[in-house]
Order: C-alpha cells, then structure tokens, then sequence
C-alpha cells in the first residue's frame, strides 16, 4: 500500500497538504482547499481509505487543519466523512480530529458542527490558538 504525498500549491486554486501513512494510519490533510475539480481530489483519498482496511489496516487517525475550503471542497469532504461512517459502521476503528483555531474561526467549528450532523461520524473538535 503506497502512502498519498500531496504538497500544498495556491495560485488561481489552492491545493491542501495531503499526508497519509499507510503503515502508521495517520493521515492528514492541512492547509486551503480551493479545488478546480474538489470530488476528483477527495475521491482518491476516500479509495485510499477502502483500500488501507481491505489490505489488513486496523485502526486511521484523520487530523484536519484547514483555514478554508470552498463549497464544492465542502461537499466532497461531506463525501469524504460519510464513506467514514460507514467504514466504522462495518467495524472500522476510524477517529476524526477536526482543528480549528480560537478565538477567530468559530466558522470552521460551526463547519465541522454540521459535518458531524449530515454525516452521523463522531469528528473530535481540537482547539488550537491561532
């Protein structure tokens, strides 16, 4: 199982740090996600997870930092903490932790807040002071 490396880029969209570990089960995804084709991108790591449980992966820790996503970002990352649950429905030991910084993005709770509500997938919410 390879790892997903992705380096960050802005520019006319902006592209998030992409990091996930197939022999740890870290993973995380960082930075602004202002994608030209956001469900292509999203895609991929959403096969990654269900490649790393069907090739013997026990347990992921997804750790999200963004500072902004647009709405399409925003609905391939709904995508993303839906294929989630139901991984964990089937078992899967999967732990979300959604970072946002205090006290100047109470907007990205409120965004995490509602992913939590449309996706039924228990996302972790870790303050860190920006």
């Amino acid at each position: 199982m390879e790892d997903i490396h992705i380096q960050g880029e802005s520019g006319t969209f902006f592209t998030p740090n992409v990091d996930f570990n197939a022999s740890s089960g870290h993973c995380s995804i960082t930075g602004e996600s202002y994608l030209e084709n956001s469900f292509e991108f999203y895609d991929k790591l959403i096969q990654w997870f269900d490649s790393y449980f069907a090739e013997g992966g026990e347990a992921i820790v997804l750790d999200i930092k963004l500072t902004y996503f647009n709405t399409s970002s925003s609905r391939a990352l709904l995508d993303l903490f839906i294929k989630l649950k139901e991984l964990e429905d089937e078992g899967k030991n999967v732990t979300v932790n959604w970072h946002y910084g205090v006290p100047d993005d109470t907007d990205m709770e409120q965004e995490a807040e509602d992913f939590i509500d449309d996706s039924g997938l228990e996302i972790n919410l870790v303050e860190f002071e920006s």
